[in-house]
């Protein structure tokens, strides 16, 4: 079973089932689908907690290459998955299901903001992982 560590701002949107995807970094092991995955805010903290119970599955784990342009209004340039550049409609849907929603028309806008504080503007490759309740 593999875990993974959220920001306390990502908590609310994972309760109310609108963040089901985590994009991450290369790493030796991501979850498969078919598996478990646990969900905690503040791992390897003495705040931890557990987000979810029971454990939501894992369904589908993609390579990502996000681009940025730190002077457009959106700062995303482009998201690719698993090579296929996403339309615009796309993004935004993509945005969403990463708990920059529900419903907000800026999502793209305000995810660009998050990964360019806490990521820089380099173009990053990893994996996004979505889930589903049991």
């Amino acid at each position: 079973m593999v875990a993974y560590s959220f920001k306390s701002q990502f908590e609310e949107p994972i309760v109310a089932r609108e963040k089901r995807q985590t994009v991450r970094g290369f790493r030796k092991r991501h979850a498969y689908p078919g598996e478990p995955i646990q969900l905690y805010v503040g791992m390897r903290t003495r705040k931890c907690r557990k987000i979810l119970t029971p454990d939501p599955i894992c369904v589908d784990l993609r390579h990502v290459l996000i681009s940025f342009d730190p002077t457009s209004i959106n700062i995303i340039a482009a998201i690719e998955v698993d090579g296929r550049a996403l339309g615009f409609s796309e993004t935004h849907e993509f945005a969403l299901r990463d708990g920059f929603g529900p419903n907000d028309p800026e999502a793209v806008r305000r995810m660009g903001q998050f990964w360019l504080k806490n990521h820089g503007s380099e173009t990053f490759a990893g994996v996004v992982i979505r889930w589903k309740d049991v």
